[in-house]
């Protein structure tokens, strides 16, 4: 069988998973109903919809010409660069997909900086050629300049390119929109460009781990390209660690790629990529080879995480009244569950019902937080913290390089905050009104920054990060300069106490909201923590006064998000998650106890 294996490659938003849709409905794949009355068909999960982003990695196959072509639809989000990482091993090529308006994003740079280090062959598809002010002339110029950068080899710096429009599903080798008539030009671009297969059937078998799923008929199911060899349902075979130990299992079930579907087959061969059943606790990066030759692949190396949140069993007042599953015991287990298909995730167990888990970015660790929440959970998480490492004596800290492209009016209240912050500026550049910054800084000082750069910026900047290096610690710290509004009493929120507190600073809830003594109720406009007393209820008389019909208003409180909060906390608060809330606490509740604290020196976390 002739068979292409390719991944699809962009930056967050610029139309992949939209062409990914087209590819699949115009090769006549056979979907589902419901699959195909959705909207996005590849962006199946909830998160995935309402972030309009690919989270996690999926497979679809379709058939052109007698080829099956096996698509990768990979996360554009660096904070998913572990899961990008092992897929593109089951890659032959790539479609570099990118904007025609906004050109290469910073993580586009991430993932095919991978990519090119693989050797895997570039077929540039510029998209979205549709939009106004499409440019496409100047983006392929800056697609070259950006595979020069990153030392491609001359036959990738002089790629083939196919303009798109993946909304209307056209596509064609010159960018004109009134000769497309369908995606067919980028089937034969990938026939012609991608190389089939390099693996030799007659090998004994060797095939990669690259993904883990559960099903609960089959159990465990290992996704992964057969490298060498051939493979039968009901076939013995021998698993190889990441350590190198060798088991004997037997294949209890043998899966394809259909469209989207899996599908049983009896045998598969090199190139193809498929799911088997039978290996109890398999993980990602092991080789499935050969009982009576077993050859082990190498494994693939996951770069490290970048920062640590400590996660808790929920102690507030309102503990066990929202979730489902709240017991210590019930948040390890899913925890470690996730260790099994995110090989970019760290946890590591402490004593009184706590987790320090690591992870790749904010997103990555806030993804899996509202995960949790979503499915039952009730728990804590901390301020996160970068990781500091010890390199022959000296400290090391991740930094981050930040991209930001701004109207020329913002520049200035942008450059001042990143300089408050310690960072130090790259890259400074107008065009056409607006101002492109690039910085270096440390990820311990770049907490909190995002909600304080769409307030500066009016909502109308764009910035994107990606991880730098790890780089000695300088030790400058840049704190939160205001401190919290902070609930007086348990009770519920009347609007007579918020109206009375509202000039003190944000507030985070409304009336008749449930809330406890400690629980931050918003944000002081000045330094320090101010309680305050939200349950405050107006007294009632059988008198009169002058002003009495006059009403007060009201400001529309801000409804902190899980992001927002996680990125507001500071060293003294926690973020308590459940089903129905997101709450933001004092870690100790009494303002006696937390001041004694203080004087005694001790950390309140």
């Amino acid at each position: 069988m002739n068979i292409r294996n390719v991944a699809i490659i962009a930056h967050v938003d610029h139309g992949k998973t939209t062409l990914v849709d087209a590819l699949l409905r115009q090769s006549h794949t056979k979907l589902k109903k419901e699959v195909d009355e959705a909207g996005l068909i590849m962006d199946s999960n909830e998160l995935e919809k309402e972030r309009g982003i690919t989270i996690f990695s999926k497979n679809a196959s379709v058939f052109y010409k007698d080829t099956k072509i096996n698509i990768i639809d990979t996360p554009g989000h660096a904070d998913f660069g572990g899961e990008v990482e092992r897929v593109l091993t089951m890659a032959d090529g790539c479609l570099l997909l990118v904007d025609a308006k906004e050109g290469p994003m910073p993580q586009t740079r991430f993932v095919l900086k991978q990519a090119l280090r693989m050797g895997l062959k570039i077929i540039v598809v510029i998209n979205k050629i549709d939009k106004p002010h499409a440019r496409s002339e100047w983006v392929e110029g800056k697609v070259f300049d950006l595979m020069v950068e990153l030392g491609a080899s001359e036959e990738n710096a002089f790629f083939p390119v196919v303009y798109a429009s993946g909304r209307d599903g056209l596509a064609g080798l010159t960018p004109n929109l009134s000769e497309m008539k369908d995606v067919t030009p980028l089937f034969d671009a990938i026939l012609k460009e991608i190389p089939g297969s390099s693996g030799d059937s007659n090998k004994p078998l060797q095939m990669l781990v690259t993904t883990i799923s559960a099903d609960n008929y089959k159990g465990r199911i290992a996704t992964g390209r057969i490298y060498n060899g051939k493979i039968e349902s009901g076939q013995n075979i021998t698993r190889i660690s990441r350590e190198g130990v060798k088991s004997q299992f037997k294949v209890a079930s043998l899966m394809t790629f259909q469209g989207l579907e899996r599908v049983e087959v009896n045998s598969a061969e090199a190139g193809d990529i498929v799911a088997v059943a039978g290996i109890s606790d398999v993980t990602i990066g092991e080789t499935i080879a050969d009982l009576q030759n077993p050859i082990a692949l190498p494994v693939v190396s996951i770069e490290e995480p970048t920062i640590i949140m400590t996660f808790k069993i929920n102690d507030s007042p309102f503990a066990g009244r929202e979730g489902e599953f709240k017991t210590s015991r019930e948040i390890r287990a899913r925890l470690f569950k996730e260790l099994e298909t995110d090989v970019a995730l760290r946890v590591e167990e402490t004593t009184g019902g706590e987790w320090i888990v690591s992870g790749r970015g904010e997103l990555h660790l806030a993804i899996l937080i509202e995960r949790m929440r979503r499915e039952g959970y009730e728990f804590q998480v901390s301020r996160p913290k970068a990781i500091v490492k010890d390199v022959d004596g000296k400290k090391m800290t991740a930094f981050e390089r930040v991209f930001i492209e701004i109207p020329e009016k913002y520049s200035g209240v942008v450059i001042q905050k990143m300089g408050e912050r310690h960072a130090k500026m790259e890259d400074m550049k107008t065009d056409s009104g607006n101002t492109f910054l690039e910085f270096v800084i440390a990820t311990y000082n770049f907490f909190g920054f995002r909600s304080d750069f769409m307030t500066d910026t009016k909502g109308l900047g764009i910035i994107n990060t990606m991880f730098e290096k790890f780089d000695i610690d300088t030790g400058e710290r840049h704190e939160r300069t205001k401190g919290s509004l902070v609930a007086f009493e348990t009770g519920q929120t009347r609007l007579y106490g918020l109206t009375n507190v509202q000039d003190r600073g944000i507030l985070f809830v409304g009336p008749a909201y449930d809330v406890y003594k400690g629980e931050v109720v918003g944000q002081n406009s000045r330094g320090g923590d101010m309680s305050v007393n939200v349950c405050k209820e107006k007294k009632l008389s059988n008198m009169r006064s002058k002003g009495d019909g006059a009403q007060e208003h009201f400001n529309t409180p801000k409804v902190m998000s899980l992001e927002e909060a996680i990125e507001y906390i500071d060293d003294t608060e926690l973020v308590e998650v459940t089903p129905k809330n997101i709450r933001i606490r004092k870690i100790i509740l009494d303002e006696t106890e937390a001041r004694r604290a203080r004087k005694l020196g001790k950390s309140t976390i």
